[in-house]
């Protein structure tokens, strides 16, 4: 059996990042990804002409040396492949309420455009290794 996921899109927001009572750095950020959209089973075009697109954000949580270099590095609109799992949760709210979530655990994440400074270099290829 195999939990893989891999995205390629565009980073919705600069990467938020934190660090837990027990010194592990945690950093999220949100991968958005387009594919067409169908209207009766097929694609169409939008007022301007262009093939008409459908969004999804996905979450992607980095841990440790990972989270850092993604803080570090990334930055909203940058281009990056993420390698990793899903990951579900579950959980009551103040109100009693059950809630799911669903977020991506990256083990990879590559840049494949400029971040921060307009320059990627020095950048490492990262992984949680």
């Amino acid at each position: 059996m195999t939990n893989l996921v891999i995205l390629v899109g565009r980073i919705a927001r600069d990467p938020e990042s934190r660090t837990t009572q027990g010194g592990t750095t945690v950093t999220s950020i949100s991968v958005v990804t387009d594919r067409p959209a169908r209207k009766d089973g097929k694609t169409y075009k939008d007022e301007n002409g262009y093939t008409a697109k459908d969004s999804e954000f996905h979450r992607v949580t980095c841990f440790n040396g990972l989270g850092q270099n993604v803080a570090k590095y990334c930055t909203k609109g940058q281009l990056v492949t993420v390698e990793g799992r899903i990951h579900y949760t579950s959980w009551e709210d103040k109100d009693g309420v059950k809630r799911y979530g669903c977020e991506i655990i990256a083990d990879k994440v590559d840049f494949l455009s400029k971040g921060r400074s307009g320059s990627n270099e020095g950048a490492p290829e990262i992984d949680e290794d």
